[in-house]
């Protein structure tokens, strides 16, 4: 299933953002309890963050059409922060 139609994908997330992101996002691991949901993609959850910045919209109000719930792209975005992507991505991917 696409995500918001390509055209605006690709706007939001280029590969040109994408591209570089993807080797400084930490892994995620399966639960070791078990359980949960399968696991959404990176590339989708990255867009509604970055659709988010962009455009002022409160988490709670993502567009479902992301196809992440809210409460995983603040999540991951989060995580993403403490990690120091956006830092990372700034100065081009060193640590």
């Amino acid at each position: 299933m696409p995500v918001l139609g390509a055209d605006l994908s690709k706007r939001l997330g280029p590969d040109e953002l994408w591209e570089p992101a993807t080797p400084l996002l930490p892994s995620f691991a399966a639960r070791p309890q078990g359980g949960g949901t399968a696991p959404y993609d990176e590339q989708a959850v990255f867009t509604a963050a970055v659709y988010a910045l962009m455009s002022g919209c409160a988490w709670r109000h993502l567009p479902p059409p992301f196809g992440t719930s809210p409460a995983t792209a603040h999540r991951r975005f989060t995580v993403w922060t403490e990690a120091g992507l956006r830092r990372r991505l700034h100065r081009g991917g060193a640590g």
